[in-house]
């Protein structure tokens, strides 16, 4: 397990891109979509706007649709037939049509407690879908001990963890034997061995402390760097697989809420940030982009 310590700032501020300035009071769950538009497109959501986001690359334009009820994640479906999202209360089949989401069928979910939302999923190499829950607080980040980390493996649910003040970021080593996850209310990042039979060996892997704000949303880069955004750091960190801080992206915001690689090459890591809370952050809701040297890797789809 390792503290945070020191930082290395990795390029200079004006390289990081303001791709998209609409202030979302709670941007999440950013998916590179290569398949969608000219070059590709970002789709991204807004949790407490309720609202999905679509930022295409060629262009640089970005749309959006309000939704009935909060979208936290999306994932691919493995069958090409849209995506499978996680709203606030359940798991449903979303198609993502020209004009607009369309909700077409749902998966039986977890017995949550009252309160509680889906929160931050990641799909791993065979196709299993990985997610997490927590209280949901207007303009907070979680409870302790509410929310749970579960397993969508095809048709079968399941709970895999649980104790988690706010179950946030999976991410999935490039050689897949390595699940990252993060509790943002506690300030740590855990590490588990992944493997055919599921998780095990669960570990401490991160302690940041609070003044460099708490681990939110990740992704791995290619080389196998954990990127992880800061929430009320204004920052995104790179670490190396042992646990060492490798690089520091400073952002023009504060609460920094996740990130994912995409452009045509994978070589764009895109940011999302959260302006709930921040009045006084003029770029504080952006979506940012930046060509940090590293690439990423394609997003698994779920095996529907």
């Amino acid at each position: 397990m390792n503290r945070l310590g020191g930082e290395r700032r990795m390029v200079d501020g004006s390289m990081i891109q303001c791709a998209w300035s609409g202030r979302a009071r709670l941007g999440e769950g950013p998916l590179w979509c290569p398949e969608r538009g000219e070059a590709g497109q970002l789709l991204f959501v807004d949790i407490l706007g309720r609202s999905l986001h679509e930022h295409d690359f060629a262009s640089g334009r970005t749309r959006h649709w309000t939704l009935d009820e909060a979208c936290c994640w999306l994932v691919p479906r493995d069958d090409g037939d849209g995506f499978i999202a996680g709203l606030a209360s359940r798991l449903v089949h979303l198609r993502l049509d020209e004009d607009g989401p369309n909700i077409v069928g749902g998966w039986t979910t977890p017995d949550e407690p009252e309160g509680n939302r889906f929160n931050d999923a990641a799909v791993d190499d065979r196709g299993r879908l990985w997610f997490g829950s927590m209280k949901e607080r207007e303009g907070e980040k979680g409870e302790t001990g509410r929310g749970a980390l579960y397993c969508l493996d095809g048709t079968k649910l399941r709970r895999v963890d649980d104790g988690y003040g706010v179950a946030n970021g999976p991410a999935i080593s490039p050689d897949g034997r390595t699940l990252y996850h993060s509790d943002t209310a506690a300030g740590l990042v855990y590490a588990f061995d992944l493997s055919l039979d599921g998780l095990s060996g669960k570990r401490e892997h991160l302690r940041f402390n609070g003044t460099q704000g708490l681990p939110d949303g990740m992704t791995c880069d290619a080389e196998g760097g954990l990127w992880i955004a800061h929430w009320g750091g204004g920052r995104v960190s790179r670490f190396l697989p042992e646990g060492t801080l490798s690089e520091t992206l400073i952002l023009p915001a504060s609460r920094v809420t996740s990130c994912t690689f995409g452009g045509p090459e994978l070589d764009q890591l895109f940011i999302t940030t959260a302006a709930d809370g921040r009045d006084q952050e003029a770029l504080a809701g952006s979506l940012f982009r930046v060509k940090p040297g590293v690439r990423g890797l394609p997003s698994p789809a779920f095996k529907a």
